[in-house]
């Protein structure tokens, strides 16, 4: 029998589980990355409607009702699949009665990773990120790493031995580090890639030259950031880095530039109107068509 465990706050790897093809991929992610962190990973699985019967969800009780048996197995057989690919990873099943995103974002506060499928069971056909991982990653303050696709036939992908990370100034400095450590821990190779639109001013119907000024602020911008892969290339002298610099839109730069990637690491620079928080469009662009997992990378 399962029990709920007490989170374990240091060196963890979370993941959420809902029993669906996407979610047996992100667990697969999951053990990988938490091999690759020495920590200990713990499995997350939420049933909201176990609130409604507590006596149901109470692990020393006897179930109830036949999905909470469910539960459970779904609990057992993804801690038998982690133990498959890694016998040494230390693992924590939690099995809970909350509702999925806020209890990842409760469970996962201090973890050094989050890691979630693209759409789970239930979700639209159309939507190739569901809305648990949509809201995850509007609020998440932690790393949140977004496996697509379902599980293959054999545990691990193909490999490129590439880390791709997308910078656009200074202020992605904490996602191009996580980047470095990521290549670090693969030890993969880097590519950052500086996606610039030359900018336009309109005049009318008929995109200007942009003005000097504009020219000149993106132009400072780009400088701050070869700066900052600078300083890091120079703090992780063993890692084979690329720079490379494109004019095109940067959501369609980047999702071409994964095909050939293990990892995409983007900074999340979040907009917060009046109706919440929301991602931008090229983090969109990437979670839904990116050819490789997501990390995104929070910035306050």
């Amino acid at each position: 029998m399962i029990h709920p465990a007490k989170p374990v706050r240091n060196g963890r790897v979370v993941v959420g589980l809902d029993g669906s093809d996407s979610a047996w991929a992100a667990l697969d992610g999951a053990v990988a990355e938490a091999r690759r962190r020495h920590a200990t990973l713990e499995i997350v699985h939420a049933w909201p409607w176990a609130r409604t019967d507590p006596l149901a969800f109470d692990p020393d009780s006897e179930p109830r009702r036949p999905a909470v048996e469910i539960a459970r197995t779904v609990l057992r057989l993804a801690v038998s699949r982690a133990q498959e690919q890694d016998p040494q990873l230390r693992i924590v099943p939690t099995l809970t009665a909350q509702d999925a995103v806020p209890e990842l974002l409760r469970i996962g506060g201090d973890a050094a990773l989050i890691v979630i499928g693209t759409r789970g069971l239930g979700g639209f056909t159309g939507l190739l990120l569901g809305s648990v991982g949509l809201r995850l990653a509007a609020h998440t303050r932690r790393p949140l790493l977004v496996v697509r696709g379902g599980p293959p036939t054999t545990y691990g992908l193909k490999s490129h031995g590439k880390v791709l990370v997308g910078v656009e100034s200074g202020a992605d400095a904490a996602a191009a580090r996580f980047a470095f450590e990521e290549a670090k821990r693969r030890r993969a190779r880097l590519r950052v890639l500086y996606a610039w639109p030359r900018p336009r001013v309109f005049a009318g119907d008929h995109a200007l030259p942009a003005r000097e000024v504009v020219a000149l602020r993106a132009e400072r911008e780009q400088t701050v950031a070869y700066d900052m892969v600078a300083g890091l290339r120079e703090e992780f002298g063993q890692i084979r880095v690329r720079e490379h610099t494109t004019h095109t839109a940067p959501a369609q730069a980047l999702v071409e530039a994964s095909r050939a990637a293990d990892v995409l690491v983007l900074a999340v620079h979040r907009r917060t109107p009046r109706l919440g928080m929301q991602l931008g469009p090229v983090t969109h662009a990437a979670l839904h068509h990116a050819h490789c997992p997501v990390v995104l990378v929070p910035v306050e």
